[in-house]
């Protein structure tokens, strides 16, 4: 089944626009070497001579603001500055960005809050961003941050009671099974390679990507031993809830987050698959010495209800969605979770050009 549900909509306390809080820091960390590759790696002589009255830029994955109209304004930015300086005032071609998500994206708040004062034209584009969703050569810029962990599906297998991989009592790949975490791994390479090949159809030549994907250290030794302490907390209050008759205990075991976190080689090895595309940088970026502190208990269970809070919604139902997340907050509280080292989160940017290729 396709997940299709988005970040919580809204502005208010229990919206992914006022609990982004990390997610905005990885775009405020990315800020400057975005920039660096901007003046590095985009060739405007070369573009202009094919005319480029508009330049187009698209943002997959924005969500609903404010962290998506920070790196497109850095973009524009750096992009209108290159032009300025390498050629004149009067070549500085229109900008025209897109802000794309899934269907179910509150896109009002998005355009609700533009800024004023922003020079770009703007416009929605609702679809997957795992599949084509622009015309052939049509953008000169993509961005994508903290979204490339979404599965497309879920692995059945995982949901498959007769199968090695069903997951039974857990709700993501964290433990000691081994086919658990091979079928997450398999489809989130399935579905990287899907993104960088509608990419490879809708970027120009030397056109450029910059993606900020959430990653977890390279393994030194077994894989089974990755864990993520928040996730596991989570489900063990779905349990309690089960055990409290607001739901069956079979909805835990035919419930898991459809997300994956890669780590910097395995994403690497992932992209030098699609010809199409020459990595120009990658880089671990370390977001939480610059852009947040530890929150408390009850600020990091609101971030993780703007995040899972629909997709446990359509599984279990509205109505027992205050009490699991103050269940929640109680435990974080009880454990400590923000502060476990196994919670430290990486972003891993990579800036990658579209190249020419014969056919």
């Amino acid at each position: 089944m396709p997940t299709e549900s988005a970040m919580n909509g809204g502005i208010g306390t229990e919206s992914y626009a006022k609990n982004s809080r990390y997610q905005g820091g990885a775009v405020e960390t990315a800020k400057e070497i975005i920039t660096e590759g901007i003046n590095k790696n985009l060739d405007i002589e070369k573009l202009s001579s094919t005319s480029v009255d508009t330049f187009r830029i698209a943002d997959f994955g924005c969500s609903t603001g404010p962290n998506t109209f920070i790196a497109i304004q850095t973009i524009v930015e750096a992009v209108r500055k290159k032009f300025e300086i390498e050629l004149s005032d009067s070549r500085v071609p229109d900008f025209q960005v897109f802000f794309n998500d899934r269907t179910s994206n509150d896109f009002n708040t998005l355009f609700a809050s533009l800024p004023p004062e922003r020079k770009y034209y703007a416009a929605g584009v609702p679809g997957s961003f795992y599949e084509r969703q622009f015309p052939k050569d049509s953008l000169h810029f993509a961005h994508s941050s903290c979204t490339l962990n979404w599965l497309s599906v879920m692995p059945q297998e995982i949901l498959d009671n007769s199968s090695p991989a069903w997951n039974q009592g857990k709700i993501t790949y964290s433990g000691e099974k081994k086919e658990v975490l091979k079928s997450y791994a398999l489809q989130y390479a399935k579905d990287l390679d899907s993104f960088f090949k509608a990419r490879a159809q809708e970027l120009v030549c030397g056109g450029l990507m910059a993606i900020l994907v959430p990653t977890v250290p390279n393994p030194n030794s077994d894989l089974s031993s990755i864990t993520f302490p928040s996730y596991d907390l989570l489900g063990t209050c779905l349990i309690e809830l089960a055990e409290r008759g607001r739901f069956d205990a079979a909805k835990v075991d035919s419930f898991n987050l459809p997300v994956y976190y890669t780590y910097p080689n395995e994403l690497k090895a992932i992209i030098e698959k699609n010809q199409d595309f020459s990595i120009e940088r990658i880089e671990v970026l370390n977001v939480r010495s610059k852009h947040q502190t530890d929150p408390d208990p009850k600020a990091f269970s609101l971030a993780k209800r703007a995040v899972f809070e629909g997709l446990l919604q359509e599984h279990f139902g509205n109505e027992f969605m205050d009490e699991l997340f103050d269940l929640y907050a109680e435990k974080i509280e009880e454990t400590a979770v923000p502060s476990n080292p196994k919670e430290t989160s990486m972003i891993t940017f990579v800036l990658v050009k579209r190249v020419f290729r014969m056919t």
